[in-house]
């Protein structure tokens, strides 16, 4: 076979474009790893709590640093949509919701609800 051959390349992922619902399955998966790293870092708090105010003090004044407040963010995203689309599996699981419109409305209502309740989290820390 030449270099030079005119046969078409496959599609390739700059020029292919995945679907809403492949994105969100890939995102629960990424969200369900992120909260298992996210949860190391509550443990953290929780155990530093347990173990006197010196402890405490060092895990809050992580958390309270930009990356603990970006690492903190980004854990209640991946908390809030992981539930939401979570629930979104359960409705599947009793036969519900596989039409494709249904199914891409359901999408479409778990990132909203996703963003509120992110926005509802981050707007009662700061208030």
């Amino acid at each position: 076979m030449s270099a030079n051959s005119n046969r078409p390349l496959s599609p390739h992922l700059q020029v292919y474009r995945l679907p809403l619902l492949a994105i969100l399955s890939i995102l629960h998966r990424m969200t369900g790893a992120a909260l298992s790293i996210g949860g190391l870092m509550i443990a953290w708090w929780l155990v530093a709590a347990a173990l006197g105010e010196e402890q405490y003090n060092i895990a809050m004044n992580f958390i309270r640093s930009p990356l603990g407040i970006f690492m903190m963010f980004g854990w209640s995203v991946a908390f809030y949509y992981h539930l939401f689309n979570g629930v979104r599996h359960l409705i599947w699981d009793t036969g519900r919701g596989f039409k494709l419109k249904q199914a891409y409305t359901s999408g479409y209502v778990v990132l909203l609800l996703t963003t509120l309740a992110t926005a509802a989290t981050w707007y009662e820390v700061y208030n």
